[in-house]
């Protein structure tokens, strides 16, 4: 009875450690993606194979590409600030009777 209660504290360690590494959330996207085909290939296997080396790049590259996404923003967030800033300083060397007047 010990040593079932030492496989089984073994096994979910172990799935606790599939998880966190992200294998599980692999493999559950390539069968699922294997599930969705319309026309099954004749080797699931290496449907498998291929598609989980495609599963991993692909996280890596949403995982640059999101941080890319938060850079961007902050850049475009720290741009605008200075735009404000730069047309409130250029109104102060403007007159304000050209602001109606169109140029030539």
């Amino acid at each position: 009875m010990a040593h079932y209660k030492a496989t089984d504290s073994k096994r979910e360690q172990f799935r606790r450690y599939l998880e966190k590494a992200g294998v599980m959330d692999s493999l559950t996207s390539v069968f699922v993606s294997l599930y969705e085909q319309p026309e099954k290939p004749t080797n699931a296997l290496e449907y498998v194979q291929q598609h989980l080396g495609n599963v991993s790049q692909t996280s890596a590259d949403t995982e640059a590409l999101q941080q890319e996404v938060i850079d961007l923003r902050q850049r475009c967030a720290r741009l605008t600030e200075e735009n404000k800033d730069l047309k409130a300083r250029l109104q102060q060397y403007e007159p304000a009777s050209e602001e109606g007047s169109t140029a030539n």
